[in-house]
């Protein structure tokens, strides 16, 4: 079955074929949203969230990308949605522990472990992420989809609706930026 026919038969809520892009796109969904939200949990909710919305809003898309650009789109945009949806809770509940409403002590969220990076690398990997959380949101999304999911600078900026000059100046901003963070853990090291 080509792609048009499948969307047709998901803009008719057909649950098999909904069954087939899950089965497709699970791995891209989940290890995206992974890479931009580093948190295996959240990741898992995102990529459900994701999924919930590609069925509810295919009868909206316009066919004027593939099918893939669109269910990234959504990806990044899902996982961004997510980030600012718990700084602002963490603003408010130091807000609350200012008034006394709230005792318990802010943690920071566990190391995890993302399916593309191999055991002996998973020490250089929790540094390499620690410095990527502290990108802007655009850097961190350009940066993902393109070394982590290993996508072009064309399909960066189809999902990210930027031109290619604008994801090539959102990726060296964002090694500039991790070669600033990740010196003094290299220097550590003594590389």
């Amino acid at each position: 079955m080509n792609e048009k026919e499948l969307i047709a038969l998901l803009k008719q809520k057909d649950r098999a074929a909904f069954k087939d892009i899950v089965e497709t796109w699970q791995d891209m969904v989940y290890n995206t949203a992974l890479g931009i939200l580093q948190n295996e949990e959240d990741a898992e909710d995102t990529a459900q969230e994701v999924f919930i919305q590609v069925f509810e809003s295919i009868s909206s898309f316009k066919e004027d990308s593939k099918l893939s650009t669109w269910i990234y789109r959504i990806t990044v945009s899902k996982s961004l949605d997510h980030i600012r949806k718990k700084k602002r809770k963490k603003r408010f509940a130091f807000i609350q522990s200012l008034y006394g409403g709230n005792d318990e002590k802010m943690i920071e969220p566990p190391d995890f472990f993302h399916p593309g990076i191999s055991i002996e690398n998973k020490e250089n990997a929790v540094a390499l992420f620690k410095a990527i959380e502290k990108l802007s949101s655009n850097q961190k999304s350009a940066f993902v989809l393109n070394k982590i999911e290993g996508l072009s600078y064309l399909e960066i900026g189809e999902i990210m609706e930027l031109s290619d000059s604008a994801v090539d100046a959102l990726l060296q901003r964002a090694r500039k930026n991790l070669k600033v963070s990740l010196k003094d853990y290299y220097k550590l090291l003594g590389c």
